[in-house]
């Protein structure tokens, strides 16, 4: 099945020399310009009365445009019934606070059980939406916020914010170390030449720049608040491990755990044992695609973070409190 479009317009006169795909991106902004010039070298797309295959081609005044496309469904993907965390919903878009575990999008060592395949279970009409709604992704063991579109229009108008970072994503992490200030890693990331599930800090990658501050220091590790200006595959994860302070439980990029000295047994069996990267997506905040309202979400840190921050500032307690014995 497909979701049938047929919409038509006339060149205004301001749109006289423009390109055909240009002109069809002001007309119909519903659509992205890339899914446009698809469906223009598709032939889907006619220029008074004859198909037209040229996204280059110049308009004049009156001429007469007609998309006829069609949008395909997700028909691999299957509706499973998958409980997901609603933190917001209307008409045009859902926020989830997505667990630990949950992958979002299926691959390769995934074919089900995504949040893809729920959101198709929830929202039937979804189907017709492109990655049904997805417009950026969490790895499967980061936690945390993420904004789906429940319509073309909203996921148009989602993606074309996320591309202009009008949308902010703040994340959480523990990082191993002691950091002394915030800053910002500005480094081009790209596929690990020999690893190729692992993305690595590459001279030829694409630019990726994340910023981060210090919320919380321990004795040997530190809270970070993070802020990407670009969303590459694991980019907080690699760029952390990049400047020598990876994510804490992170099993592709982290290493071994590394308890300070004299810590707490309680800490060496929470770093020991916490079998994910330490990282949660835990504040939103856009401008509604439709309605145009700046809105912002937060999302508690989950309950395997929450122990380990406590455990970690009980640890530096005690410490701090044996260095002033005498």
């Amino acid at each position: 099945m497909s979701q049938q479009i047929e919409l038509s317009a006339v060149v205004a006169e301001h749109q006289v020399g423009q390109r055909l795909d240009q002109a069809l991106a002001e007309m119909f902004q519903d659509y992205s310009r890339s899914r446009l010039k698809e469906w223009i070298l598709a032939g889907f797309v006619t220029l008074n009365g004859k198909v037209t295959v040229k996204a280059r081609e110049k308009i004049q005044f009156g001429d007469v445009l007609v998309l006829n496309a069609e949008v395909e469904e997700e028909e691999r993907y299957l509706p499973q019934d998958i409980a997901l965390d609603i933190v917001y919903e209307d008409d045009d878009i859902v926020v989830i606070n997505k667990p630990a575990g949950l992958v979002v999008h299926p691959g390769a060592g995934n074919p089900d059980g995504t949040v893809l395949n729920a959101l198709l279970f929830r929202y039937p009409e979804i189907v017709n939406v492109p990655r049904a709604g997805i417009v950026h992704r969490l790895d499967k063991d980061t936690t945390g916020l993420m904004v789906i579109a429940k319509t073309i229009p909203a996921q148009t108008h989602l993606v074309t914010a996320l591309q202009a970072r009008r949308i902010t994503r703040e994340y959480e992490a523990v990082a191993t170390g002691t950091m002394t200030a915030g800053g910002s890693i500005d480094e081009p990331i790209g596929r690990h030449p020999t690893k190729r599930t692992h993305m690595a800090v590459r001279p030829l990658g694409k630019p990726a720049k994340t910023h981060y501050r210090v919320a919380e220091k321990y004795r040997s590790h530190t809270l970070l608040r993070l802020r990407l200006e670009s969303g590459r595959t694991h980019q907080i994860r690699v760029h952390m491990a990049h400047i020598t302070h990876a994510i804490v439980g992170d099993p592709v990029y982290g290493g071994r755990p590394k308890p300070p000295a004299n810590a707490t047994d309680n800490l060496v069996m929470a770093l020991r044992g916490f079998g994910r990267q330490a990282l949660h997506a835990r504040m939103l905040k856009l401008e509604h695609p439709i309605t145009g309202e700046m809105m912002m979400w937060r999302a508690e840190r989950p309950s395997d973070m929450a122990m380990l921050i406590g455990i970690l500032r009980e640890d530096t307690a005690l410490n701090a409190v044996d260095t002033f014995e005498y």
